[in-house]
């Protein structure tokens, strides 16, 4: 089983109103169109609807996005292989993204491989089972991945403020 998790525990400040709650129904219909088994949406500082995908709350959000991770993947099932990693905020992930990361960890490329545009590590990020119990509070940025070009299929967004929005 292959499952995305998708990180939307965080504050939102610097947007100033829970930008998740505007991004994270695009963020769904995109991992909708990929191979997945399943989906969770971790929650954290707001209240989230995360439609058909199954809410995980977090309670420790506030100590990184590491933490956020941890509390997703614990609520995966006990048979997932693999998690897909992606961000509420990034609302122009591209499910053949997803697909490409996925199709090299099958390939045995790493037990981290990460999506890359422009030569610069992002999202989605494949991490296989054994890797879980290395997430660091930082998250996943604090270890090496393996980068798979997805230049072609534009990068999924990063919004932090109103302004990103356009």
């Amino acid at each position: 089983m292959i499952a995305a998790v998708v990180l939307a525990a965080g504050a939102a400040s610097r947007f100033g109103e829970p930008k998740q709650r505007l991004l994270l129904p695009r963020v769904l219909a995109r991992l909708g169109e990929a191979s997945l088994d399943e989906i969770v949406v971790v929650s954290g500082a707001h209240e989230l609807d995360p439609g058909a995908a199954r809410l995980v709350a977090c309670p420790e959000w506030e100590r990184g996005p590491g933490a956020s991770l941890r509390c997703g993947l614990a609520g995966l099932s006990w048979d997932t292989e693999a998690a897909v990693v992606c961000l509420a905020d990034g609302p122009n992930l591209a499910p053949e993204a997803v697909e490409r990361v996925v199709d090299a960890w099958r390939a045995g490329e790493g037990d981290v491989v990460a999506a890359s545009y422009g030569g610069n590590r992002s999202h989605p990020v494949v991490l296989g089972r054994s890797a879980w119990a290395s997430v660091p509070d930082e998250g996943m940025r604090a270890l090496p991945a393996t980068l798979v070009p997805c230049d072609d299929l534009g990068s999924p967004g990063d919004v932090d403020s109103p302004e990103d929005m356009a």
